[in-house]
């Protein structure tokens, strides 16, 4: 952790924007939860059976009407709960002070908040010393770590919703430095599929096109990393008429795209041809200086993975003689020496949040859900879980599948006993 943590010095609980937006956040959230009946169903399972009674719950995540959705759900199941941001771009000023003025959970989190107080808002989710935490990049997970290791005991475990973070805590498993059990539910099944895929590539789009009202339809759109997000991205950029390009360093991903129909080569070759550039890759400095200085003129860069490194950010100040902040909202100007304009999108964070308004409800449905009933598990588990990156439980997965299925009228066929009993055989051949 670079950056020092400060403690929050406040005679409030919280801190939000404006705490008169609250009305307006209220119906944001209520809209929301018209889309998440799943969710739903396990808030009013929760509300009776107290999972959470007497538990100290701190919450690092997007803060949108649909975390809001999730935050009520753990309460209502007991929970002492907390939550900040997890990105200084990503969060909804109104639907953060209707947290505090509605829903009676302290929340520390405004939008465009610099790199301190971000970190201040980290460090008062410390403060509320927390048996259980969950994460969307690990950054609560880093800093306790990192500047609070005599609570690393006292955690029961931690939920990680963003591949990013997953990524980050098996890295601290391998190197022996994890000192407490994470469930990635990211990598749940009814989280990954859907909401990396459907949820960030309508939403980045979304995010890409308030920000520059650009039309997609014959523009060459260069999607960095077909992994699940790029795949939804490329897919609804090539459903919008964009003539779509993939760069992978993956030989089985890259393949992959390329038998989805879409061009596949090294991002020095994309950075001649592309309009529209969006990194969804999980590592640092995917677009660098050298690509940036081949580009077309009036190339926009976009990213829509978790952290603001996959552009080269400093490598672009450094080509460039000025930069115009806010030419459009969410829209920064570069202009080289040699007079060409590159212009950054959402200063390098994620898109669909810092211009947009991240997943639709629908989709953040199963992923919420899968996260309370995971944090469910964690405590029902307490002392068998060991310092590791657990995955979900299959029969979650299935059975948060089967009712958002359920929610949506749809109906799908049961194994006979025949067909039962031949799966599960070897002496049944031809």
């Amino acid at each position: 952790m670079k950056a020092k943590l400060k403690v929050v010095e406040t005679e409030k609980n919280y801190d939000v924007k404006d705490i008169t937006l609250a009305d307006k956040g209220k119906k944001r959230i209520e809209w929301a939860d018209n889309d998440m009946p799943v969710l739903k169903l396990v808030r009013d399972r929760f509300e009776k059976e107290k999972p959470f009674a007497g538990l100290k719950m701190s919450a690092c995540l997007h803060v949108t009407a649909e975390t809001a959705n999730l935050v009520r759900t753990l309460k209502a199941g007991g929970a002492d709960m907390l939550l900040c941001a997890s990105n200084p771009l990503s969060t909804q000023d109104d639907v953060a002070a209707a947290i505090v003025k509605h829903y009676q959970i302290p929340v520390y989190a405004i939008k465009g908040e610099d790199n301190e107080t971000y970190y201040s808002h980290i460090e008062a989710a410390i403060k509320h010393n927390p048996v259980i935490t969950m994460d969307d990049g690990a950054d609560l997970v880093s800093a306790i770590h990192s500047k609070y290791p005599q609570m690393n005991k006292q955690i029961i475990a931690s939920m990680e919703e963003t591949t990013t973070g997953v990524i980050r805590l098996r890295a601290m498993e391998r190197d022996g430095a994890l000192k407490f059990p994470v469930i990635a539910v990211n990598d749940a099944e009814t989280k990954h599929f859907f909401d990396n895929r459907y949820g960030t590539g309508q939403s980045t789009i979304d995010g890409i096109v308030r920000a520059t009202d650009i039309l997609l339809a014959g523009k060459s759109v260069v999607t960095s990393g077909y992994g699940w997000c790029g795949k939804g991205f490329a897919m609804r950029a090539k459903g919008m008429g964009a003539n779509v390009i993939v760069t992978e360093i993956s030989p089985i991903k890259a393949i992959e795209a390329a038998m989805d129909g879409f061009r596949v080569m090294p991002m020095m070759q994309a950075a001649k041809e592309g309009d529209l550039f969006c990194t969804l890759t999980g590592d640092m400095h995917v677009i660098r200086k050298e690509h940036i200085q081949v580009m077309k003129d009036g190339a926009m860069l976009s990213n829509s993975g978790h952290f603001d490194i996959e552009i080269d950010i400093k490598g672009l100040k450094e080509l460039s003689v000025k930069v115009n902040k806010n030419v459009r909202d969410f829209v920064d100007e570069y202009i080289l020496k040699d007079g060409r304009k590159i212009y950054l999108l959402g200063e390098g964070r994620l898109i669909n949040l810092a211009a947009a308004e991240g997943h639709p409800a629908s989709v953040m449905d199963m992923s919420f859900a899968v996260q309370a009933l995971a944090s469910e598990y964690a405590v029902k588990q307490k002392g068998n879980l060991k310092a590791k990156v657990y995955n979900v439980p299959r029969e979650t997965d299935e059975w948060v599948a089967s009712l958002k299925l359920k929610s949506m009228g749809i109906k799908i066929d049961e194994l006979t006993d025949e067909q039962k009993k031949y799966l599960e055989s070897w002496e049944m051949g031809t």
